[in-house]
């Protein structure tokens, strides 16, 4: 029997993926989670063979409660189930310890095909997101700007460039309005801009929005 936790704040989405994971795979039991709190006390408390979670969820970033998770669960494969495209999260998430990494829009296919590599001990990832990945190590290429960001920080630069208000994203991820200037303003030094136009415009141009 396998057990498998799917986390995320959408009780619809995590109801789904259930359906899919039940039809596919033979003795399989699924446990839910709709944050990363209660995603860590779940697996404190019951072994689990899989983790699928996803990125966006109240309280920590997606790679702060992947490393938390690792640190408590150190040999338990987790796969990033996410809306966000591979070019926003997959790589911060691969560092972070995932071990597989696809977008819900992928098919119910590949989900189960990823899964099937993870849990044989792989790591998963699309082949375009595997071309990408060759290409810059194999280039060498310099640190882009974003990347220079904390998790945190690169979580407010992609709030700010799809429009939100410092009082939007402070509400968002359960923060005060201070900090998240205070985080606004660390991205402007970082990279080198002056306005929340030019952060726009460049995650834009970098496809990180």
């Amino acid at each position: 029997m396998l057990n498998i936790l799917i986390v995320d704040d959408h009780p619809s989405f995590r109801r789904g993926v259930k359906e899919i994971l039940t039809e596919a795979l033979n003795s399989v039991k699924i446990g839910e989670a709709g944050d990363a709190q209660e995603m860590l006390e779940l697996a404190r408390r019951k072994k689990w063979d899989l983790i699928i979670m996803d990125i966006s969820m109240p309280g920590q970033t997606g790679p702060e409660a992947l490393k938390a998770i690792k640190e408590a669960c150190p040999g338990l494969p987790v796969l990033v189930l996410s809306m966000h495209p591979e070019d926003q999260y997959a790589i911060r998430m691969f560092k972070a310890g995932a071990d597989g990494y696809l977008t819900k829009a992928s098919a119910p296919s590949e989900l189960v095909k990823a899964i099937k590599k993870v849990m044989a001990g792989g790591q998963y990832v699309s082949p375009a997101l595997g071309e990408k990945l060759a290409v810059t190590v194999k280039s060498g290429l310099e640190q882009a700007p974003h990347e220079r960001l904390s998790d945190r920080e690169y979580q407010v630069l992609c709030m700010i460039a799809s429009g939100k208000t410092v009082g939007e994203i402070a509400t968002t991820v359960n923060l005060s309005i201070t900090t998240i200037s205070t985080y606004r303003a660390r991205i402007l030094e970082k990279m080198s801009m002056k306005n929340n136009a030019e952060l726009t415009r460049y995650a834009m141009q970098e496809r990180l929005v």
